[in-house]
């Protein structure tokens, strides 16, 4: 299987999931010279597009990036239309290598992808993948609870035993924004240093993983966690994971989880 099908495949997933409707949400990927050749037989520039932000710390690396106006539900059967491989060719520019053949370019979201990544790739070596989309029961949580990082992670963290494995730094959020703007995509970029999901309110989520298994398998299981949240919140608990049941899971799991939230 090729990067093509790969990344084809999860995004047909997302659109399956209910998560990513319309045109709605986004996905970028770093990849190898290697994959971009699986997929060209040259790597030759086409077509550039500029940017107000700083790519330096990107400088030479290769993204795949859905178009911006794409349909998730038409990736698998047209992804030439639908996505572009490109090089950061130098701190204001990114070069397309293949893809948007019907004039496309790079999500309009491309900046929070790319500041996400330059934060991401600090804090581990290993970051490829970031997907954004619009998970249903997430999103209605976030009209219910107030803003705060501590307290979307403890409820989600409480919500099923695997939680606290699967996300051990938390989740964060951020207040609702214009999307596709500078600012979002500088708040989101700060939380990125710390985080590996960001919910953006009455929206959807912004995460990033090492693959994109692990990326998909993150937002899954943050979902689970909302949609667990929304059929009990307005009843009596009798049975639930505790602060000490956490803490025991956090080191059977051998997992280094965020301090401050349940200690």
């Amino acid at each position: 299987m090729n990067i093509l099908e790969e990344v084809t495949n999860i995004l047909d997933l997302l659109y399956k999931h209910g998560w990513d409707e319309r045109n709605g949400g986004n996905l970028s990927m770093l990849l190898s010279e290697r994959e971009v050749l699986e997929v060209v037989k040259e790597i030759k520039i086409t077509k550039t597009f500029h940017y107000d932000f700083d790519l330096g710390e990107l400088i030479n690396k290769y993204f795949i990036i859905t178009a911006t106006s794409s349909y998730f539900k038409n990736m698998k059967s047209d992804p030439s239309s639908n996505l572009g491989i490109l090089k950061v060719i130098d701190k204001n520019t990114l070069g397309l290598v293949w893809g948007y053949t019907n004039g496309g370019k790079p999500t309009s979201e491309a900046p929070t992808h790319l500041k996400s990544h330059i934060e991401r790739l600090k804090v581990d070596a290993n970051s490829r993948v970031i997907i954004h989309c619009h998970p249903t029961n997430l999103i209605a949580m976030t009209h219910l609870v107030p803003i705060s990082n501590k307290k979307y992670t403890e409820i989600l963290w409480k919500m099923q035993t695997e939680s606290i494995v699967v996300f051990p730094e938390g989740v964060s959020i951020l207040p609702w924004m214009v999307c596709g703007g500078e600012e979002i995509a500088i708040e989101t970029a700060k939380l990125m240093k710390e985080y590996r999901s960001v919910i953006w309110t009455a929206h959807g989520i912004f995460a990033s993983g090492n693959s994109l298994d692990e990326t998909f398998g993150l937002i899954e299981t943050i979902e689970k966690a909302a949609i667990i949240y929304l059929k009990i919140c307005d009843k009596k608990y009798f049975n639930v994971i505790n602060n000490d049941n956490l803490i025991e899971l956090a080191k059977a799991f051998n997992v280094n989880y965020r301090h401050g939230i349940i200690d």
